[in-house]
């Protein structure tokens, strides 16, 4: 599966990646047959949440014996920093890793204060800084909240919805990371 290289964090993802939603709602067997199914066809980009029930769950276990060759984002719905680094110890443990590749703030309406410490932009820096995450990241289903993002210059990548039905104001998004080189993950294609 041809690969691209997710903006400034050097991560050479798989062109489609593999949204772990749907897992929740299969069996843990079926849910292993899809993870290793897509990861035996060149899926090495996998995308799933701590909201998401057990699809963190499901995606440790079916993926932790070939770790070192996937890239995993998760998400976080905390409110706070203390909820954040809380909510990442849990998907630490679910997914059975050490790290996460990409943190991501889970469906943004608005950007927390970078200024302030103990925010969930500060908990995402001290994830950051204590090897629990490599790179942050915000989802967002509002164009406005994901291009305040990417022109904040602070997050190394932005998941927003995207597809071939994108308004031109949509796509909008692309050439915005496209010229800070921040990471963009397409959502619902």
């Amino acid at each position: 599966m041809h690969k691209m290289r997710l903006g400034r964090t050097g991560i050479q993802a798989s062109r489609s990646g593999f949204g772990a939603l749907p897992i929740q709602r299969v069996s843990p067997g079926e849910a292993e047959r899809l993870l290793r199914l897509a990861y035996d066809n060149g899926f090495n980009f996998f995308d799933t949440a701590r909201a998401y029930s057990d699809s963190e769950a499901k995606l440790g276990s079916a993926l932790v014996g070939v770790r070192r060759h996937i890239y995993i984002a998760t998400k976080t719905q905390a409110r706070d920093k203390a909820g954040l680094l809380r909510d990442l110890e849990i998907s630490l443990k679910h997914l059975k890793t050490d790290y996460v590749d990409i943190l991501q703030l889970h469906n943004a309406t608005v950007l927390p204060d970078a200024s302030d410490p103990d925010s969930l932009y500060g908990g995402l820096c001290e994830a950051r800084k204590r090897g629990m995450t490599r790179f942050i990241g915000v989802t967002s289903h509002r164009r406005e909240v994901a291009l305040e993002a990417v022109q904040s210059g602070i997050y190394d990548t932005v998941q927003s919805p995207l597809s071939s039905l994108s308004s031109v104001d949509d796509l909008a998004v692309v050439e915005a990371c496209r010229s800070k080189d921040i990471g963009l993950i397409a959502m619902k294609a």
